[in-house]
């Protein structure tokens, strides 16, 4: 008899002072059931150093269901943000979450969260980011933390911070299409209205929150719509600017107002992320696949993606390809 894939697991960590707008992040990316809808099954535990419930602000409180020992068994450790940033983690805290690291296990702070990590000397030496109004503090306290200051969120050492608040929605969707495939995290984002991805940096929210104008804004949305329709053709900046009636000067930069990020960076990504499918959902052959969603040839379309997932297509489609039935049950 064929025993059941084993489902992924995630761990939460929950100790007092986390924050509810992460835990519910976190509970909505991996703790929904969406196998229906063809995303994995997903085993999300909220972990701690005892099963007494975790109080957290605004009259909230959290009841785990694991302690730090189930964290050797799993596949993701994720660490909420706090409230108060400077109040050290428990020692039991710092200590599971560094046990993870020496396992090779991957780990995830969103938002303050980072400060943890730094607590835990998870970040000593490495680059980190967490909310744009939080970075001169992360810098001061933990000198020896490369504190970026624009990014939504990156890895170093296979830790990964996330930037405030709705960085920590893309940080969970990015791992999940790093684990799972594209099509898993677009899933996921459609039910919760959300987009799969965001480029661009933090500056798009800290000094331009919004276009300048509800024209331009109408303008950026229907280029960009243009262009999801239009990826197998050889767009280019004076093409998608044309489109919106303006100068190319002037669209590159309502653009990056916009978006935090260039055209030409935003057009990239989406034919990355258009790549991606395909491999995950067809046998298509890889100059076709090159073609469709306008690389040109696959000779350029393993040059992006060496350079922005480190890997290429032909090792993406194999490597999910062989997710698809890697997953087996050991025991428990």
């Amino acid at each position: 008899m064929a025993t059941e894939p084993v489902p992924y697991r995630v761990a939460l960590v929950s100790f007092p002072g986390i924050r509810a707008f992460d835990v519910s992040v976190i509970t909505e990316v991996w703790g929904t059931d969406r196998t229906e809808r063809g995303v994995p099954a997903f085993d999300l535990r909220r972990v701690a150093a005892n099963t007494t419930p975790v109080p957290m602000r605004g009259g909230l409180s959290l009841s785990p269901d694991r302690t730090f020992a189930w964290l050797a068994r799993t596949d993701l450790i994720l660490v909420p943000g706090l409230d108060d940033h400077l109040t050290r983690a428990p020692e039991p805290v710092l200590e599971a979450l560094r046990r993870a690291h020496v396992r090779g296990t991957t780990i995830a702070a969103l938002c303050g969260g980072a400060f943890t990590l730094a607590q835990a000397g998870l970040l000593d030496g490495r680059r980190a980011v967490t909310h744009w109004n939080l970075v001169n503090l992360l810098r001061a306290h933990y000198p020896h933390v490369t504190v970026e200051p624009d990014a939504l969120f990156i890895e170093d050492g296979n830790i990964w911070t996330a930037a405030g608040t709705a960085a920590g929605i893309d940080l969970c969707l990015h791992l999940v299409r790093t684990a799972h495939g594209a099509e898993a995290a677009a899933t996921i984002a459609r039910s919760m209205v959300t987009a799969p991805f965001r480029t661009g940096t933090q500056a798009q929210f800290i000094e331009h929150p919004t276009p300048r104008t509800d024209r331009d804004a109408d303008a950026l949305a229907s280029v960009r719509e243009y262009a999801l329709q239009h990826l197998h053709e050889p767009l280019a900046v004076a093409d998608l600017a044309a489109h919106a009636g303006m100068s190319s000067r002037s669209f590159a930069r309502h653009f990056a107002a916009a978006t935090g990020t260039t055209p030409l960076r935003w057009l990239l990504d989406q034919r990355i992320a258009a790549a991606q499918k395909l491999l995950e959902h067809t046998d298509l052959p890889m100059p076709e696949v090159a073609r469709r969603t306008g690389f040109g040839s696959e000779i350029t379309m393993r040059q992006h993606f060496a350079s922005r997932l480190a890997t290429s297509p032909r090792a993406y489609r194999a490597s999910f390809a062989a997710q698809a039935g890697a997953r087996f049950d050991l025991g428990n």
